[in-house]
């Protein structure tokens, strides 16, 4: 296996690339930051730090609930451009939770980004849709086998956007 595998949780490697898009899913993960970066060239990055669940356990009777094995992660899209969105609290709900990313042939001709696809992310509060010519996710921490879906906030090491896997 790669170097940052972790066989209890079924991950392969610390850092997947939009070359593994079809394996992935990011359904409830929560979304704990987000960054627009210059990279001074001309087009910006755009980077999320979030809980991304690696594995969902069912569960074993007498217990009723699922686990999750989860990961802090950074999920870094390069190259973005039309990045439009919405945010829809209400009251004092403020999470980001995910619940599809998916990857789209954009509608427009534009001939000098035909490599650049629509993105989607969809949340139950929030919509983000723009292009990116691709992304990369580094897990920053071994997966913890947890009854919740997000990593209480001291323990994954508080918001960060750091672009390198564990191990």
């Amino acid at each position: 296996m790669d170097n940052g595998s972790h066989e209890d949780s079924g991950l392969s490697k610390s850092t997947w690339s939009d070359a593994d898009f079809e394996d992935m899913g990011w359904h409830d993960a929560t979304i704990h930051g987000l960054s627009v970066q210059p990279t001074g060239d001309v087009l910006p990055r755009l980077l999320f730090d979030l809980d991304y669940i690696v594995r969902w356990v069912h569960p074993v009777p007498p217990a009723t609930h699922f686990s999750f094995w989860v990961s802090p992660a950074t999920l870094v899209f390069e190259d973005v451009f039309d990045l439009e969105g919405d945010l829809g609290f209400k009251g004092l709900d403020l999470d980001l939770e995910v619940d599809g990313v998916h990857r789209l042939v954009p509608d427009d001709a534009r001939p000098n980004f035909a490599h650049c696809p629509l993105w989607h992310i969809e949340g139950h509060a929030f919509d983000l849709k723009f292009r990116a010519s691709g992304f990369r996710q580094h897990f920053r921490q071994a997966p913890k086998l947890v009854s919740r879906q997000a990593l209480p906030y001291a323990e994954r090491g508080g918001c960060a956007f750091t672009e390198r896997g564990f191990g």
